[in-house]
This record gives structure tokens, sequence and C-alpha cells, in this order.
């Protein structure tokens, strides 16, 4: 199941960033989020990772310092005290953390989006001498391109929840709760070694396997930041399944993820039992289409801002964007997202995205309409872009599932 890395991986990774930060004018990194210390280091025990502009990176583990000796692909030393971390570190980097020759203060980048306020007033405190600026950009344009290691995964992860999926739907039938569905789903999913959870960035937002949700449910209106959320066990949980019991006639929205070695896929499909109404169907099928209309786009040099403005026009063209990725107030602006260790990558098929598509980045793109009181159809599938193209990484069949 976990599929060895290259050697270089790492070194290549390291390599991305530095010539990154050289661009940007910074004389270092340091990394203090889980998902980017393992991305740098094949590891993911507590501590930080500082990649200097040249040189060697090393991660400074808090705990446990003897696992991430085992793991880590990069120079490992022990956090002997976050108090003296920032000697520690003008220790091992001198040429970080020396004032130029006009005084001019060492900028030192980092995950600003992540970090927590306190831990960024501490660093202030224990890193005198350098000012810490905000790399996030720079760090989430550099994990946008895959290797394939990385692809790999992601496609395992593929294989996983397209199987679980299908005996989801085989033990499917009326008066089943969405969450007795998604009990069978997330089986299939865990015996196929998915690690229980998909990581978001996003402050505040969560992710469970995914969204099971039908009928008049998965329309609510939800905190998530998505184009449906789905109804809950309750309020402490108010997105994804709920203990309502699946009908004939309405929309089943199967939104399901697996994580596999911190890689995750992310795919929707609709399902129904019996017949579904044909306004309903007729925008599932539109749905279809603008995803055909994206992958016609989806190739090196094109825009994400581009393939979302088509799919904005399809959905006016038919009338119906009032229920586009959303509902009225709740309706979100994208069209779908980067995906990899994390749910909410780089690039985001969004206004706003006009740096050109390159061969390695992974998309999810998820075409949806929302109708109030009936239901949510639609479909999402995952993509790798290729030096002429695309590659689709989903390996469910593409369909409206009748049963």
């Amino acid at each position: 199941m976990n599929a060895l890395p290259p050697e270089n991986e790492w070194s290549v990774r390291v390599g991305r960033l530095q010539t990154k930060l050289a661009a940007a004018g910074m004389a270092g990194c340091l990394i203090t989020q889980n998902v980017g210390i393992y991305y740098f280091t094949g590891s993911m025990q507590a501590g930080y990772v500082f990649v200097p502009d040249a040189g060697e990176p090393t991660y400074y583990v808090r705990r446990s310092f003897v696992r991430a000796l085992k793991e880590s692909r990069i120079r490992t030393e022990e956090l002997r005290s976050f108090r003296l971390f920032g000697e520690q570190l003008r220790a091992d980097y001198p040429a970080c953390f020396t004032a130029g020759e006009a005084g001019e203060v060492p900028r030192i980048g980092s995950d600003l989006d992540v970090m927590p306020a306190q831990l960024y007033l501490k660093l202030g405190d224990v890193i005198p001498g350098a000012r810490i600026a905000d790399a996030s950009a720079i760090l989430r344009q550099v994990r946008s391109v895959k290797s394939e290691y990385e692809i790999g995964r992601i496609s395992t992860a593929a294989e996983a929840v397209a199987a679980a999926l299908e005996e989801g739907l085989a033990s499917l039938k009326p008066g089943m709760t969405e969450l007795e569905l998604m009990a069978v789903i997330e089986h299939g999913t865990r015996s196929r070694g998915h690690i229980g959870l998909m990581r978001m960035r996003g402050y505040n937002q969560e992710i469970m396997t995914g969204i099971v949700s039908a009928g008049e449910a998965a329309a609510e209106p939800s905190y998530f930041d998505g184009p449906a959320g789905g109804r809950g066990l309750s309020p402490a949980s108010p997105k994804s399944v709920s203990l309502r019991p699946i009908g004939r006639d309405e929309p089943i929205l199967l939104d399901l993820g697996c994580c596999i070695d911190g890689y995750v896929i992310d795919q929707t499909r609709t399902a129904v039992i019996g017949t579904m109404e044909p306004e309903l169907e007729a925008a599932y099928r539109l749905s279809e289409s603008i995803i055909r209309a994206a992958e016609q786009l989806l190739r090196p040099g094109t825009t994400p801002e581009q393939i979302y403005i088509r799919a904005l026009d399809m959905a006016a063209e038919a009338g119906l964007s009032g229920h586009f990725m959303g509902f009225g107030k709740d309706q979100v602006k994208f069209l779908g997202h980067g995906i990899g260790l994390e749910i909410d990558e780089w690039p985001v098929l969004a206004r706003g995205f006009s740096e050109p598509l390159e061969p390695g980045m992974t998309l999810a793109v998820e075409p949806k309409f929302t109708f109030p009181g009936r239901g949510v159809v639609g479909i999402e599938n995952t993509y790798l872009v290729t030096e002429d193209g695309f590659r689709t990484l989903t390996k469910s069949p593409e369909k409206l599932y009748v049963l």
C-alpha cells in the first residue's frame, strides 16, 4: 500500500521552494504547519522546518525526535528549547539571520495563512533581528505541481473510493438513512487504507469522508465553503450526513473522498432510486456538459479563471445561474480547486486566478446545481494537467446512477 517515493523527491521539492524564495528576496522560510512539514520532510512529528534560500534545510523536532529521525528525508535536529530557537537557527544559518550591508533586516517567509497569531507573536520574540513575512502563496504554488509519486498516491485513493462507492450503492434501498449509507462507504475506504480524514487548509473548515445527502437535506445551506453542505447530524456537525431516510425519486448526492498516505481524491456522483424529476435531471445533464467544456480547456496555458467563466456562461445560457454552485447568498464563487495533501489546494478555478495551468497540477472540477427543498445534482472529477491536455484520475463510472 505504501509506495516508496524516489530518493530525490524531497530535494526537488526543497529546490523549487528555494528558487521562489530567492526570487521573492526572502532569506529563508520557516514551515510550522503539519501538512507543510510532511511535504518537505516525509515526517509529521511536532516541530518546525527551516529552508534557507540556498543550502540544506533542517527539521527541528520537539516530539518525537526518535521517530522523526527514522522518517525524515532531510537533516533532522532536536529542538533544544523554543525559547532558544532563534539562537539555534542563527547558529545553523548565520547568513540568513545577518543584516545586510545597508542594515536591512533579513526577511524570513512563513506559512502565515495557517499560523496561529499567538505563535506568530512568540516567534517574533525568539527570533529577533529578522522580519517574518508571508510566504503562504509561495508554499501553495510549490505544492500545486505534483510529482509522479504524488499522482500515484492520488490515483490509489481514487481506486479505493470507486470500489467503496459501488459497495455502498449495492447496499442502498429506500428507507436507509444517509448515515447508514455513508457507514458502508466509509468501511470500504477504510479497509483500503483511507486514513479517516481529509485535511483542509481553510480556517474553521472541516471535512469528513465527504457528503452523502438526499433530497432537501442536501440543499440545506451550511458554513462549509462548497456548493453543497448537507444537513449534518446536529448543529455541532452542521454538514454532510444526517439521520434522514433516503426515499424514492429524489437526487442522492455522493460527494466522496479518500486519503491514502496523506493524498486525497475528490469526486461526486449523483444517484436516484426510481426516477428523477425532469428539471433536476436536466440540470444534472448540464453539469455533465460543463465538465466536458472544462476538459476542453484543461491544458497548459489556460488560466483557471477562463474555465470558471466558461462554466458561468453555460449556466446562464441554460437559465440556471441562480442554482449554480449553491443557491442565493450561499453560492460559492468557484468551479473547482487544486487537490493533493489538502482538499483546498491551489489553483482555484475562480476569478483572480490568472496564472496559467502547468503540467503536474491536479484539479477537482465540480459543477453542481442546488434546488432548495428538492436536492442537489452534479458531478465531480479529479484531473491531472499533462503536457498536452489532461488525464482523468477519477475511477468511478461517469453516469447518473439509476437504481
